[in-house]
């Protein structure tokens, strides 16, 4: 008897024994698996193994019908690009290009997937923006030291060249990376802001205009002074249209006086008589010539007190303050001193008599002080009028 597998078998060579088996069965009684197939469900019936003839080692598989897979391939029948891989073909899978930022990429396309390190394009080959890449470490993207107030934000760095330089900078900003004030413009809170000179500066002559650090105005023009350049210098005041500061000069004669104006567009030339400018002629007979109003004497006095002038009237008031406090002072000091020589007077005042000696208080704030005590001799008494009576012979008792 064969005995042959009644699945895998188709029939028996009664002479010899052997099994004729089915494709895909083997073994003697045909109860096996041939290569390339693999025990289905039951384990009965054998199954192709169907493996990938470009993505699997080998057409053998093993009993749960997994393929044995080549390099970057996957799945069961090694039929799919493995992570990282891609493009599959007749051969094998292709890695990923994606200058070691990305680990996988599209598996039919290779476009790199979550680029890291700041990087970004079809094969992380690109920075981000705002991020340069650094010349030191290969395929690094840096943060671009440039300011979004200041600049676009974005930098790159030119052939020959270590550092980034940013790409654009706003309008006032200016330097390598933009944190400068450009000129006209002056920092402010570490914001570039522009100078405000009231127009009376000439950007050709000073570039910088004002003070980078402080707006301070720099070579103010047309006779003004001032932090801003909006004030007039002195000796000239603002014109009536305010706008132009005109020079101030004394008024010698009834004749209109014509004054120099010191302004962009307007230039004048002071006019005066010959006879006026030669003469020699003193203030009081100024006067008595021109007569002048009491308003203007006030303010012409006025602005003749100068600065010195001020300070030594201010110095003067001063010493006299001084010298009065100090009167005050000794006044109170000699006072006190009369005071303490008045209590330290002797308490009692004694009067030498031809018979008797009196006794008188000199302060009135001890009318009962008793006056026993004053003299040594015990058989002294003392009357009730004050008065110390001698009762020892011949009266020689002396105080």
């Amino acid at each position: 008897l064969c005995n042959c597998s009644s699945v895998g078998s188709a029939g028996c060579n009664r002479s010899t024994g052997q099994c004729r088996c089915l494709p895909g069965y083997a073994g003697p009684r045909c109860h096996g698996c041939a290569r390339g197939f693999f025990p289905g469900q039951g384990g009965q019936q054998c199954q192709p193994c169907s493996c990938s003839p470009a993505g699997a080692t080998s057409d053998q598989c093993d009993h749960s019908g997994r393929c044995q897979c080549k390099v970057g391939v996957t799945d069961l029948k090694c039929d799919r690009c493995s992570e990282g891989y891609y493009r599959f073909n007749e051969s094998t899978c292709e890695p990923c290009q994606c200058n070691n930022h990305s680990q996988t990429c599209d598996n039919s396309t290779g476009t790199c997937l979550d680029c890291q390190e700041n990087t970004e394009g079809k094969h992380c080959e690109l920075c981000k923006e705002g991020f340069y890449r650094s010349t030191h470490a290969a395929h690094s993207c840096k943060h671009c030291p440039c300011s979004i107030v200041a600049s676009t934000g974005t930098c790159h760095i030119q052939p020959g060249e270590s550092v980034p330089r940013c790409d654009k900078c706003r309008p006032g900003y200016t330097g390598l990376n933009c944190n400068q004030c450009a000129k006209g413009y002056y920092n402010s809170d570490s914001i570039c802001v522009r100078c405000k000179c009231n127009g009376n500066v000439d950007p050709a002559l000073s570039p910088s205009v004002c003070r980078p650090d402080s707006g301070e105005c720099i070579g103010c023009l047309y006779h003004t002074t001032g932090f801003h350049c909006e004030l007039c210098e002195e000796g000239y005041s603002r014109d009536p249209e305010g706008t132009n500061c005109t020079r101030q000069e004394a008024t010698l004669g009834p004749e209109p006086t014509e004054f120099t104006t010191s302004a962009p567009n307007t230039t004048k030339a002071t006019s005066f008589s010959t006879a006026v400018l030669n003469s020699t002629l003193s203030p009081t007979t100024l006067q008595t010539i021109f007569p002048i109003s009491s308003s203007d004497n006030s303010t012409s006095a006025f602005a003749d007190v100068s600065w010195t002038q001020f300070n030594i009237i201010i110095l003067t008031v001063i010493i006299i303050v001084v010298v009065l406090l100090m009167g005050f002072v000794g006044a109170v000091y000699m006072y006190r001193e009369y005071q303490n020589r008045k209590l330290n007077a002797p308490f009692w005042t004694i009067e030498l008599k031809e018979d008797n000696i009196s006794f008188s208080s000199y302060h009135d704030s001890i009318p009962n002080a008793d006056v026993s005590g004053l003299l040594e001799d015990d058989g002294n008494e003392v009357a009730p009028n004050g008065q110390l009576t001698l009762t020892t012979p011949m009266h020689n008792y002396k105080a």
